[in-house]
C-alpha cells in the first residue's frame, strides 16, 4: 500500500488543521470560494470531486460483468449488505444517536443534518479504496473488480432513490432534482468520462493483459489529482466549518462513534456470513470489505449539493474519511489473521432440486 494512501488519516487530519488555520485567516476568501455556485452546485468543490472520482472510475472494466455469474455468494452477501442493509442501519444509528442519546450535546434542530450526512455515506458502497484493501488482504483482484463493476451500475439507480427514501423517512425535506443532478454530476459523467477513457488506453493492445498495464501505468499518474482534490475539498470544508468546530470541538467524537459502530457491524455482519457460507477467504475479505467502507468522495460531493458547503451533514462525510482508514486498515489486520477461518475454495450452491443418485 502506497505510504500516501497508508497515511490518508493523517493527511486529512493536516488538510483539516490547515482548513480551520485558513477559515481564521482569510475568512473572506473561503467565503469567496463558497460563494461560486450554483443551483446549489458549488464550481469549485465540483471541479475537486471530478479530480477525486475520475481516477477510480477509470480503472472500472465493465466487460468483468460478464463473470458475474462466477463465485456467487460472495456477491449476493455484498449486495444484501450494501443495498438491503448498511444504508438502513446507517440511517436507525443516525437516528438513535443524534435525536436521542447526543441531543443534549448538539445545537437543537440540526439532528436531520447528521442523520442525512451518515445516510448519504451508507448508501454510497466503495469503488476505489476496496482494490487496496483487496490487495492488502490477498484478495481476487477479478473477483473485486466484478463486485465494483457490479456495484456501479447499481448506484447510477439506486442511490438517489435510497437516499431520498430514507430522507423522507427521517423527516428531511428531499430537494428531488439536487440530488438527481448530482447523481449525474459525480457518478454518471466521471463513469462515462472513465469508460472512454479507458477504451481510449486500451485500443491498441494486442491481449488483456497490455490492456490492464497501460490503465494501471495512466491511473498510477493521475491518481495523486485524486488525494489532492479529496484534501483540498477537506480544506475547504472545514475553512468554512472553523468556527462551529472550534466552539464545539466535542463534535467531531460525536460523528465518529456511530460511524465506527456501522463500520464494524458491517464487516462483522459480511464476514462472518462469508464464513458460515464458507465462502474461501480470497473472495470473503473484499466481499466484507466493500460492505464495509464508502464511497466519500461521492457522499461528500452530494452533502454539499444538498445541503451546502458549510452544512453539518458535510462535516459528517468528511469525519467519514477520517475514521475509515484507520479502520479499514484494522480490519485488513484482523482478516489476514483469520484466514485459516476459511476453505480454499468454494462450494458449489445446491440446486435444492436436484436429485442425487445412489
Amino acid at each position: 500500500m502506497p505510504i500516501f494512501e497508508r497515511y490518508l488519516s493523517v493527511w486529512v487530519a493536516l488538510a483539516i488543521i490547515a482548513g480551520l488555520g485558513l477559515g481564521q485567516i482569510a475568512p473572506a476568501l473561503v467565503n469567496f470560494l463558497a460563494s461560486l455556485e450554483y443551483g446549489s452546485i458549488n464550481f469549485v468543490v465540483a471541479v475537486l470531486i471530478w479530480f477525486m472520482v475520475y481516477p477510480m472510475m477509470v480503472g472500472v472494466d465493465f466487460t468483468s460483468l460478464a463473470r458475474v455469474h462466477e463465485r456467487p455468494k460472495g456477491l449476493i452477501i455484498t449486495l444484501t449488505v450494501n443495498w438491503l442493509i448498511k444504508p438502513f442501519t446507517m440511517a436507525a444509528l443516525g437516528v438513535l444517536f443524534f435525536e436521542y442519546v447526543f441531543a443534549p450535546f448538539i445545537e437543537p434542530g440540526t439532528a436531520g443534518q447528521y442523520i442525512a450526512g451518515m445516510i448519504l455515506l451508507g448508501a454510497a458502497p466503495c469503488t476505489a479504496m476496496v482494490f487496496v484493501w483487496s490487495q492488502l488482504t490477498k484478495g481476487d483482484p477479478n473477483y473485486t473488480l466484478v463486485q465494483v463493476s457490479l456495484n456501479d451500475v447499481i448506484m447510477i439507480f439506486a442511490f438517489a432513490p435510497i437516499v431520498a427514501l430514507l430522507l423522507g423517512v427521517t423527516d428531511i425535506t428531499v430537494p428531488w432534482e439536487t440530488l438527481v443532478l448530482s447523481v449525474v454530476l459525480y457518478i454518471v459523467v466521471p463513469l462515462t468520462a472513465g469508460v472512454i477513457t479507458r477504451l481510449y488506453l486500451t485500443r491498441g493492445a494486442r491481449n488483456a493483459a497490455e490492456g490492464e498495464a497501460t490503465v494501471g501505468a495512466f491511473t498510477a499518474q493521475v491518481k495523486p489529482f485524486s488525494i489532492i482534490g479529496l484534501l483540498a475539498t477537506v480544506v475547504l470544508l472545514f475553512g468554512f466549518q472553523g468556527e462551529v468546530i472550534l466552539d464545539r470541538p466535542l463534535i467531531i467524537l460525536l460523528i465518529a462513534i456511530p460511524l465506527l459502530i456501522q463500520s464494524y457491524g458491517m464487516f462483522a455482519v459480511a464476514y462472518w456470513a462469508a464464513k458460515a457460507w464458507r465462502v474461501p477467504h480470497k473472495v470473503a475479505a473484499p466481499c466484507a470489505m466493500i460492505g464495509t467502507s464508502n464511497f466519500f468522495e461521492l457522499a461528500v460531493a452530494v452533502a454539499i449539493g444538498l445541503f451546502g458547503l458549510n452544512s453539518i451533514a458535510a462535516l459528517v462525510t468528511v469525519v467519514g474519511v477520517l475514521v475509515e482508514v484507520p479502520v479499514m486498515l484494522s480490519l485488513v489486520w484482523f482478516a489476514n489473521r483469520t484466514r485459516h477461518w476459511f476453505p480454499l475454495e468454494e462450494t458449489p450452491i445446491r440446486n435444492p432440486r436436484a436429485k442425487t443418485h445412489s
